[in-house]
């Protein structure tokens, strides 16, 4: 019998030579076999050394991103802003206003001592009366230096000077309004617990102290006459002074000269001036200060060469160029003088008339 590493017949035919086997190198000895050992890769090893068949997908991520985190974040601290102010701020309801007091009103006739008198040329009239030094329009009327007070700033004073002042000039300088016209310029000025006694003076004129159209304003019966010089001559000052905490009271004293003819007579026919001392008393809390608006409390108002005999409530029903009236009332007021008369229907001095 062969070896163990011999083929029973012998070395196959065409076999290569030496006794060497072809599949000699496949073959493992017993020892090469004992010594192998097998090693499955873990999960990690195959990824590590081998490429994936198919493309990776991202790895899910536990938790918010961040984009979404920071919008957590950020309604977090707005809803917290919102109870934090809600605790520290609590909503209040407006302190309730105090009442307005309603407008008082004093107007005093003053009839020449004699006939009034005129011409033609208003400029002449003018230059020989009291009011030739009297500036024209709304120049009559310039703020005051202003300082803050105790409560109210600078510009609060500034605002309520500045509403007085056009309170002054829409009321007793605007054309439209002191020859009849509409009175709206005006009402849109007052603080609105005044409108409801403003709109009964217009619709229903009563010489009650309250409700009173030539306590509101300067107008004359459009009937009678008719301005012969459009420009108003104007002088007299404005002061503001603080009531108290909450309110601001502003004070005007002004002389306002009108140069009048009778209605449709025609630039030639005598002209006369008519004189209006006017002393208003203005109150403003902070909303009318914000709100351009003011309270008129107070109206004190001479004016003339008026009748005592005339209804002067709706109208002023002036006496006009070459006319007379009954004398009436105590002593000769001026209106230029700076003393509060105290008549009801007064004398027109005869230094408050042109010398003509």
């Amino acid at each position: 019998m062969g070896g163990p590493g011999d083929t029973p017949e012998g070395t196959p035919e065409g076999a290569p030579g030496g006794g060497e086997d072809e599949y000699r190198s496949v073959v493992f000895d017993e020892s090469f076999v004992r010594a192998a050992r097998l090693q499955e890769l873990s999960a990690q090893e195959r990824i590590g050394d081998h490429a994936p068949a198919v493309r990776r997908r991202p790895p899910l991520r536990r938790g918010l991103s961040r984009q979404a985190l920071v919008l957590v974040l950020l309604i977090a601290l707005a809803f917290g802003t919102a109870i934090y102010m809600g605790v520290r701020h609590p909503y209040q309801a407006p302190a309730a206003k105090d009442a307005v007091e309603p407008l008082r009103t004093t107007v005093i006739p003053l009839v020449p001592p004699g006939k009034v008198p005129g011409t033609a040329d208003t400029a002449s009239l003018y230059d020989h009366s009291p009011a030739a030094q009297f500036k024209k329009g709304a120049e009559g009327v310039p703020l005051p230096a202003s300082r803050r007070t105790a409560h109210f700033s600078d510009s609060q004073v500034v605002a309520a000077l500045t509403t007085a002042k056009d309170y002054i000039v829409r009321s007793a300088i605007d054309p439209d309004v002191i020859t009849g016209g509409g009175v709206r310029p005006v009402r849109v000025l007052l603080d609105p617990d005044q409108l409801d006694q403003f709109d009964q003076s217009f619709a229903r004129p009563t010489p009650d102290g309250r409700h009173a159209p030539t306590g509101w304003l300067v107008r004359f019966d459009p009937g009678r006459a008719e301005l012969a010089d459009r420009e108003v001559r104007v002088q007299g000052t404005l002061q503001a002074a603080e009531a108290d905490p909450s309110t601001l009271e502003v004070t005007a004293d002004h002389t306002f000269v009108y140069a009048l003819r009778p209605a449709g007579a025609g630039d030639e026919a005598e002209a006369s001036l008519f004189t209006v001392r006017r002393e208003l008393h203005f109150r403003f809390d902070r909303d009318d200060l914000r709100l351009h608006q003011a309270q008129l409390v107070v109206s004190y108002v001479q004016a003339g060469p008026l009748s005592c005999a005339e209804d002067s409530t709706n109208h002023l029903r002036p006496l006009l160029a070459g006319q007379t009236a009954k004398e009436g009332g105590p002593a000769g007021t001026d209106p230029y003088a700076t003393g509060s008369a105290t008549a009801l229907c007064g004398s027109l001095a005869t230094s408050a008339m042109p010398r003509v």
